[in-house]
């Protein structure tokens, strides 16, 4: 097996408001993959931690990332581990030497290193192209749902792009909230709520964390009143009581998101789960463990009762385009958060394509 790692920044079309500052750029690392047992094909995956919030953004990022990549390079053991993963994302570990257990562990501390390997060696093995999954998504013949997001910005700035959102048909429209004055925010969910019923616009908003604990029980009361679908994050991951209570008490459904990242043993999952059982999870595959760790995540929230979507976080066409055809073979039901790797000026060149509300594979 090779794998070869290509660094490329990436300049988003206009600055990005995030719970972690204004983001004017992106580095993402490329990974092309290429093994004897699949001749002529070409796998393609990226890695890309969120600067501030993934648990792998480290300074030594490239090192680290060099060091796994050649590792699988050099360890029988460790490609056949990745390449069964790949094959089957909820494949279990027959033993503590297993080679799907050591890839686990060697990878475990890194999911976006981890989504990036899998990433590759599914493509790898699909023959190469934009294909993963064999899917009526990724043969063209069906969209994926897609909540329209509006970033974090001025009042003005934000009440342009929700008319933009709504003119386009999106009928989920998510607000990131927390950055501006909490009346205005409420006032541009009014907005939408004087020409849409709850009938014929889902609304979502996220917190990322960003309402004190002795104030969210209030604010949560003043959102519900606007017929929201849910709200992500309320307040700042770390504080489970103080969240398991709110999830308990809240007249708005919670998700959690900021809360998963970091929790990437089985074990600390379930008491992630047990402690605060939210409404819903929301998975990025380059935060929550790759593709495996984030279907373990859906596993134990199914046993549970609890419900989830996925988004992507800021990836390139090349990790959208992975999360996208993993998202269509859980068959979602709900709008899902996939729209963020058309956000550059010099992305990678790829088929998919949002017509509406929904993204697509051109074919």
């Amino acid at each position: 097996m090779n794998i070869t790692i290509t660094p490329q920044t990436l300049h988003f079309k206009q600055p990005a408001g995030t719970s972690r500052g204004v983001l004017t750029e992106r580095q993402v690392y490329y990974l092309t993959l290429t093994d004897p047992a699949f001749p002529g094909a070409t796998g393609h995956g990226e890695c890309a931690p969120l600067p501030g919030l993934s648990c792998d953004d480290l300074p030594d990022y490239p090192d680290v990332l060099t060091r796994i990549c050649r590792a699988v390079e050099t360890d029988a053991g460790l490609a056949a581990g990745l390449l069964a993963i790949a094959r089957d994302l909820s494949c279990p570990d027959t033993a503590s030497d297993a080679p799907t257990a050591r890839f686990r562990e060697l990878t475990r501390p890194y999911p976006s290193i981890r989504f990036g390997l899998e990433a590759a060696a599914r493509n790898l093995m699909a023959g190469g192209g934009w294909t993963l999954w064999d899917t009526p998504f990724s043969r063209g013949e069906q969209g994926i749902v897609t909540n329209g997001l509006v970033w974090m910005g001025t009042f003005e700035e934000m009440y342009t792009r929700i008319r933009e959102k709504m003119e386009a048909g999106f009928g989920c429209i998510k607000l990131k909230i927390g950055a501006i004055d909490f009346d205005r925010e409420l006032a541009l969910l009014d907005y939408i709520r004087q020409r849409f019923t709850r009938e014929q616009i889902e609304l979502r908003v996220d917190a990322n964390g960003a309402f004190a604990p002795h104030e969210a029980a209030e604010k949560l009361t003043r959102l519900a009143a606007y017929g929201l679908h849910s709200i992500e994050q309320p307040i700042r991951a770390g504080q489970w009581d103080t969240m398991a209570h709110l999830c308990r008490t809240s007249p708005l459904d919670i998700a959690l998101d900021e809360e998963l990242i970091g929790i990437n043993t089985p074990e600390g999952k379930v008491a992630l789960l047990n402690t605060i059982h939210p409404r819903y999870i929301i998975l990025k595959p380059s935060l929550h463990g790759g593709l495996s760790g984030a279907a373990e995540w859906i596993s134990l929230a199914r046993e549970r009762e609890i419900g989830y979507w996925v988004t992507s976080a800021l990836e390139s066409n090349v990790g959208l385009n992975a999360i996208a055809q993993w998202t269509a073979t859980l068959r979602p039901v709900m709008p899902q958060g996939l729209g963020t790797g058309l956000l550059f000026t010099d992305n990678v060149p790829s088929p998919l394509t949002m017509k509406g509300e929904c993204l697509w594979m051109d074919k």
